[in-house]
């Protein structure tokens, strides 16, 4: 079988994520064919060049559409500014290539649906962006839920906070554009809301607020500019089973890095995990002699699988781009006609619903039912 070819759309901060994914998954897995890293595409085109030149790409192009029409293109990594990912996306699935598309889906949920009918109507694979799923902790807490390890499951938390936009001084940028999305839920809160699918599926009911911290943030012309979304989101959730939910998101909380603070109860103990130490879980279990109760601390080690794959040994930790490289072999196992734990545009499409719902609901002040369509 011909190795996959790969087309790249976008070189920033997940642009290069994607070629270290494209560039390492061989190496790592040794059960999938070295991809060829064929096309890339970036709207400057001496950038394109510098770029794919890094990144290990034969060709560069300022023009991205020159991707499609490349025979030697199988696979097209979107990794562009939210609002253009439908777009891309669209083209890539009518143009006969797979998709690896960042999240969020889309800005719009009517371009969200259309993004879904293209991958149905071209009959190839296409999957989201949402590696934090991917990570080897997340796979055992799943399967501690499903063992019965904490009893039956009935109160979850989540909360994401990062201080990227916290200062009330940072100029204004494309993330506070309405055309962005909702903010706090759509360029953030989809992560948790990956997370949430992978252990409980999708989320039925939803009250939200969403807040804005700063009103307006200056420009680099020396003006003010109003914030046109929101950085807080808070959430009142119902999941499958009953199960009572609460999710936060504040993309302007100072000191907080990369934090996705995990809390999960159940009738006979309860797990706890925090992205910002990815690598370990708490686990507090009833049995035993309560005077030796209490939350232990799990470290990931080669026998929570892929784990062994990067490292020999339990301590030494993986790191966000691992976990994109786990993503990527997710991937390559779907196209391949192989059962994926990726988040194909099916689950990706319900989870932008979850999202449009919060949005309703805090325009509305009311309970909002998920669509489950």
């Amino acid at each position: 079988m011909k190795a996959l070819g790969i087309g790249l759309i976008g070189t920033g901060y997940m642009g290069k994520c994607h070629a270290l994914a494209w560039n390492n998954v061989s190496t790592v897995f040794g059960d999938v064919e070295r991809p060829r890293l064929v096309h890339l595409a970036e709207a400057n085109g001496e950038l394109a060049v510098a770029r794919a030149k890094e990144f290990g790409f034969a060709k560069a192009t300022a023009n991205w559409r020159d991707l499609l029409a490349d025979p030697e293109v199988d696979v097209i990594s979107v990794t562009t500014p939210n609002q253009f990912h439908a777009e891309m996306a669209i083209a890539a699935l009518e143009a006969g290539k797979h998709v690896w598309c960042e999240k969020p889906m889309a800005t719009d949920l009517g371009d969200a649906e259309r993004m879904l009918a293209a991958q149905r109507a071209s009959g190839k694979v296409a999957v989201m962006g949402y590696n934090y799923i991917q990570n080897p902790v997340m796979r055992h807490i799943r399967s501690l839920i499903d063992e019965g390890a904490i009893g039956t499951v009935n109160h979850v938390r989540i909360e994401m906070d990062e201080d990227f936009m916290a200062d009330p001084q940072a100029l204004f940028y494309w993330k506070s554009e309405a055309s962005s999305g909702y903010g706090a839920l759509d360029d953030f809160a989809v992560h948790p809301l990956s997370l949430l699918w992978s252990l409980f599926g999708h989320v039925e009911a939803v009250i939200a607020a969403l807040a804005k911290p700063y009103a307006d943030r200056p420009t680099k012309e020396g003006g003010r500019r109003a914030v046109e979304n929101h950085d807080i989101a808070s959430v009142l959730m119902r999941l499958p089973g009953s199960i009572s939910g609460v999710l936060m998101a504040n993309r302007a909380a100072w000191g907080r890095k990369g934090r996705i603070a995990l809390q999960i109860y159940g009738s006979t103990g309860s797990i706890l995990y925090d992205q910002e130490r990815m690598n370990e879980f708490q686990l507090y279990k009833t049995d035993g002699r309560a005077t030796e109760q209490g939350f232990s601390t799990i470290l990931t080690a080669p026998h929570h699988k892929p784990y062994d794959r990067f490292v020999p040994a339990p301590g030494h930790g993986l790191g966000f781009n691992d976990l994109k490289v786990i993503e990527c072999r997710e991937l390559m196992a779907a196209i391949a006609g192989k059962p994926s734990r990726a988040i194909d545009f099916v689950d990706g499409l319900r989870i932008e619903k979850s999202v449009h719902a919060m949005a309703r609901s805090h325009r509305e002040q009311r309970w909002v039912e998920v669509d489950a369509g």
